[in-house]
């Protein structure tokens, strides 16, 4: 889930009671909404309205609509296959329930700061439609402003920029999931992780507050923009990803599993600095002689492990795995899974396979919007390291440490492929290809009759019987350019 899209708009600082809520409808108000050119977001908001009640009608019904809208920055396009769950996994009501009676289960790291549901309120201006930043399995997440070493909210483009999640009452997750962010989170900081500020536990509201992402999620560069995302900045969100996974892995005190590694997954601070979010299925990796974690198969559909779906034996390699994709996904420009493409292609790694390990076919993969600036080497090597990454047997896939020291020297590579010869002949080949084909269609139209009458055919070096000009086929000017 995206935590902060960079052209969402700041505005200036507003009441947060109904009373000023109510008066919505007046001509400032009506001017704020027609700057903000988010219409998308205020019908995703206004249909949020309905009849539950909750401790605040407001949030309760931001998050009931959360569950339900398409408008989404969590991957909602990845179509669920049971036994796989699409973005993050369900929660049984009993099971939620049983985790609600206060929060003995979870544990606080010291550095995090507790806040009021209050005081998010009023830092997220009421939840109002304007700061809402996306959605997602768990709920809705708002832009806010807070105090930089406190709790308390401040004015809009001042103190602290945070991004306020919500726990969705109605929605695919549940308190168990957001035990697990919170606890993980908590106790884990690295640079490629999304720092964990705060949380909010009152009364049935679970809320978390994160630092803001200027740059939204990678998925949105690559699917939803409509200039490419540059080569060597996808090189770069590749190696801050791989790190990230890789102090899990082997860094982190108690190793982590992520299980939920995808490009919506991945967000972007304003230098293009990928940190990891996200959390909510993340397990503990197997210790001492144990080799896996028997656990239920959740995830995203076209990035889980196969041998994960087809056994629920969840191992660090499950990870690597969904990097390859990932990768994949930035070769290519490629959705894992895209219904609209044509038939043989909607699966992104069957599709890519055959010609990942193949040396003069994995220009084909490249996203064809970089139109050749991307490096050549560069590309090789990320193909050679997607097809490790993608292997099917889970052992031969490389350690993420291993991922790291490959990726490292890509990013300063400067032998663009728009330079090099053997590009630039391949692009004349398929050009040549086209020209050839189109011919061959010509000619086939012009064989078949018209109006019932039979097809005209010339001979070489004889006149029409209308007495056009003779054939030009199989003639050729001489030296002098005079006609025979």
């Amino acid at each position: 889930m995206g935590l902060g899209p960079e052209e969402f708009k700041s505005e200036g600082w507003g009441s947060v009671g109904k009373g000023k809520e109510k008066g919505s409808k007046n001509k400032k108000s009506k001017a704020r909404e027609e700057e903000t050119g988010c219409w998308i977001k205020r019908r995703l908001m206004w249909s949020c309205i309905s009849s539950r009640s909750k401790v605040d009608t407001s949030i309760s019904n931001a998050s009931t609509h959360c569950a339900e809208s398409k408008y989404t920055n969590d991957g909602s396009r990845d179509q669920p296959v049971a036994p796989v769950v699409s973005g993050s996994t369900t929660t049984s009501t009993a099971e939620s329930n049983s985790s609600t009676k206060g929060g003995e289960e979870l544990k606080v790291a010291s550095q995090l700061r507790k806040f009021t549901f209050h005081e998010l309120k009023s830092a997220t201006r009421n939840f109002r439609p304007e700061s809402l930043l996306g959605e997602g399995g768990f709920g809705c997440v708002f832009k806010g402003w807070i105090e930089e070493n406190g709790t308390a909210p401040v004015k809009p483009g001042t103190g602290l920029t945070v991004a306020v999640k919500t726990l969705n009452h109605d929605g695919l997750q549940g308190h168990k999931e957001w035990l697990a962010e919170v606890n993980y989170l908590g106790d884990l900081q690295h640079p490629n992780l999304v720092r964990l500020i705060g949380y909010c536990i009152e009364d049935d509201q679970r809320l978390l507050v994160y630092e803001f992402m200027p740059r939204g999620s990678l998925e949105n560069h690559l699917f939803r923009r409509s200039l490419p995302l540059p080569w060597p900045i996808r090189m770069k969100i590749a190696l801050g990803a791989a790190r990230g996974l890789a102090f899990l892995h082997e860094e982190a005190e108690r190793p982590v599993i992520y299980r939920d590694f995808k490009t919506s997954n991945i967000l972007l601070d304003a230098d293009y600095n990928a940190k990891l979010s996200d959390f909510g299925l993340a397990k503990d990796a197997p210790e001492g002689d144990k080799t896996h974690v028997s656990t239920r198969v959740m995830g995203t559909y076209g990035y889980a492990a196969p041998e994960y779906v087809m056994t629920g034996h969840l191992t660090s390699k499950s990870d690597v795995y969904s990097f390859g994709v990932v990768l994949l996904e930035m070769m290519t420009g490629r959705r894992s899974m895209d219904r609209n493409r044509p038939n043989g292609e909607h699966n992104l790694v069957e599709w890519a396979r055959p010609q990942l390990g193949e040396r003069r076919r994995f220009f084909r993969l490249i996203d064809p919007r970089l139109d050749g600036n991307f490096s050549v080497k560069g590309a090789q090597k990320a193909a050679q390291l997607a097809h490790a990454c993608l292997s099917r047997d889970p052992k031969i896939r490389p350690l993420m440490s291993e991922v790291v020291k490959v990726l490292k020297p890509l990013i300063n590579l400067k032998d663009m492929a728009s330079s090099s010869y053997f590009f630039q002949s391949m692009q004349a080949g398929a050009a040549n290809t086209n020209n050839q084909n189109a011919r061959h269609v010509l000619k086939l139209q012009a064989s078949f009759p018209r109006n019932g009458q039979q097809p005209v055919r010339s001979q070489p070096g004889r006149s029409l019987s209308n007495g056009s000009l003779p054939s030009p086929y199989r003639q050729s000017p001489k030296p002098n350019g005079k006609q025979p």
